[in-house]
């Protein structure tokens, strides 16, 4: 017979269970992943590994539509360490959920992550808006899809792709996904 909650604990990837965005179960991957204990996340609403109380509102909500949509939602995004020695730094993390209730998609759900530091470090300082269009960028979409995806327009899109180019030392577009996915 198979031991859930040993395979959940051991899990080769962060499990977080949820309700109404707030952790009620973690594994020992996620300790590690964000530098805490069990027991400092239980509890805890999500905004605790967000670089900002904004962009986890902004995530929230386009989370819930996908969620609502689909009952499933995954993108790479910013997050950030909570305690130790790596304390508030941010780090690219491949973030996906799956909805329990498709009528109430923030009731209750299953998370994973997934640290991508290794393969791509978070190297200029960011806003929290760049970092939400650079990882649109990282998933091919145009100015206009992530205007769309955002709710601004696709010409303030190119204002925030244009500054991170600036940022990154980027000649083109491509240049600037590459940077951003190596670092």
């Amino acid at each position: 017979m198979i031991d859930y909650r040993q395979a959940f604990d051991l899990a080769p990837v962060g499990l977080v269970l949820s309700r109404n965005r707030t952790m009620v179960d973690c594994n020992q991957h996620v300790c590690e992943m964000f530098g805490t204990t069990r027991e400092q996340l239980i509890g805890q609403s999500f905004q605790v590994l967000y670089p900002s109380a904004d962009e986890y509102e902004r995530t929230g909500a386009r989370i819930k539509l996908s969620l609502n949509a689909k009952g499933l939602y995954a993108d790479d995004r910013v997050m950030k360490r909570i305690d130790g020695r790596f304390k508030g730094e941010p780090f690219w993390c491949h973030v996906t959920g799956r909805a329990l209730n498709l009528d109430s998609p923030h009731e209750a759900g299953i998370w994973s992550f997934e640290d991508l530091s290794a393969t791509r470090p978070v190297r200029a300082e960011l806003t929290a808006r760049e970092r939400e269009v650079a990882a649109f960028l990282m998933e091919g979409m145009t100015s206009k899809e992530i205007g769309k995806a955002l709710g601004i327009s696709h010409r303030t899109v190119e204002i925030y792709r244009a500054k991170l180019m600036r940022k990154y030392k980027a000649s083109t577009t491509a240049d600037l996904v590459h940077k951003l996915v190596v670092g």
